[in-house]
């Protein structure tokens, strides 16, 4: 288990450190789902034209400003859900986009969910794909992941982030809106992640 003081940084500090990681859900419908965090995206609140956080406090982000370690999820464009991680210091609203992930148990259940994806390296491959993948929606927005028996919990199993992850911008912003930012971090050469710069 990671515990609060692990996410209590800066989420460009974070955010590399997430790769590599295991995402849990316990899900009570079909059992333990796990994947391995291969790519993110660091937000940084007041300061980032692109965060959710940049215009201050609303009822859809309030899980931004709460503790770190939380999960921030939200609904985007009327069809899909994403999870962020939130970072930083208690009111502070930082946190980290999970991008992409590879499937480590749970498969079976995530070929049913993503049943357009053509490989197993598409279950995941990018933010709402990895959501649909896990079963994660708005009933998680708020989550504590650093609980022992928690629902959905972010574990070290030993692997280590990789010592020079690829680095680029993020993907999906508009021009002049945060696009600049090199806060997009990816293990390098792995399949399962999402289409974007490669570096």
């Amino acid at each position: 288990m990671l515990d609060r003081g692990f996410y209590a940084r800066d989420a460009r500090s974070l955010a590399p450190l997430l790769l590599n990681k295991v995402l849990v859900h316990h899900d009570p419908d079909v059992g333990r789902l796990a994947v391995r965090i291969v790519e993110v995206e660091a937000y940084a609140g007041a300061e980032d034209e692109g965060s959710h956080g940049f215009r201050g406090l609303t009822k859809r982000n309030a899980a931004m400003f709460g503790p770190p370690g939380h999960l921030y999820v939200y609904f985007t464009y009327g069809m899909h859900w994403c999870a962020n991680v939130v970072a930083g210091e208690e009111g502070e609203c930082s946190g980290v986009l999970l991008r992409a992930a590879a499937p480590v148990t749970g498969i079976e259940t995530m070929r049913a969910r993503r049943a357009a994806a053509r490989t197993d390296t598409d279950l995941c491959s990018g933010p709402a794909r990895l959501t649909q993948a896990l079963g994660l929606g708005g009933g998680h927005d708020g989550i504590d992941l650093t609980l022992t028996r928690g629902a959905v919990r972010l574990l070290d199993d030993g692997v280590p982030p990789p010592a020079d992850p690829v680095v680029t911008t993020r993907v999906g912003l508009r021009a002049g809106r945060g696009d600049e930012h090199p806060w997009r971090f990816f293990v390098p050469d792995d399949p399962n992640v999402s289409h974007g710069p490669k570096g």
